[in-house]
């Protein structure tokens, strides 16, 4: 089974006659901006083997930020929705904003935890990268230690930052 690419407008017309809209980005992604027909069926709970409730005459499309998760993670989507007819829409709720298309945006959510982790991670490497010209060369140890941490993530799946990021006051609602 294959899956076919549709455009933002497509797949709108698509809903409109009754086929599922798929959010599979994570759910605080999808708090913070979202299509106001999609459900939100994260990729994570695919991992787990969730699946679902589909039929062979059923139609689902699939989005996530820009299309990339959509098209990296396509035989787990085929998988988590068979047998309906799958399509993925190009460019994913990026594409789906620049056609002029609605979403729901809810700014006081946090921004997502990656973009957090991100941001983190910058600023502390910028800082023991000024503190360490600046102040004292051991400054630059605070950058390798980031970096070692963002490389240990990258290798394990594993991400100290994330799960302490988590835990904050702004992230808990």
């Amino acid at each position: 089974m294959t899956a076919e690419n549709v455009s933002p407008k497509a797949a709108l017309a698509l809903v409109e006659q009754g086929a599922t809209l798929i959010d599979i980005r994570d759910a605080d992604e999808y708090a913070r901006e979202h299509i106001p027909a999609a459900r939100l069926f994260p990729l994570s709970a695919m991992e787990q083997g969730a699946t679902l409730q589909a039929t062979v005459d059923s139609v689902v499309i699939f989005h996530c930020q820009s299309g990339n998760r959509t098209r990296n993670n396509l035989s787990r989507l085929i998988a988590a929705a068979a047998p309906a007819q799958i399509k993925i829409v190009d460019g994913g709720i990026d594409a789906w904003r620049q056609a002029g298309l609605t979403t729901v945006k809810d700014t006081s959510q946090p921004l997502p935890l990656m973009r957090q982790v991100q941001i983190a991670a910058g600023v502390l490497i910028l800082l023991g990268v000024v503190l360490g010209y600046s102040v004292s060369n051991a400054f630059f140890l605070l950058s390798a230690f980031v970096g070692a941490g963002l490389t240990f993530a990258g290798i394990t799946g594993f991400c100290g930052m994330a799960r302490l990021l988590a835990v904050m006051p702004w992230n808990r609602r």
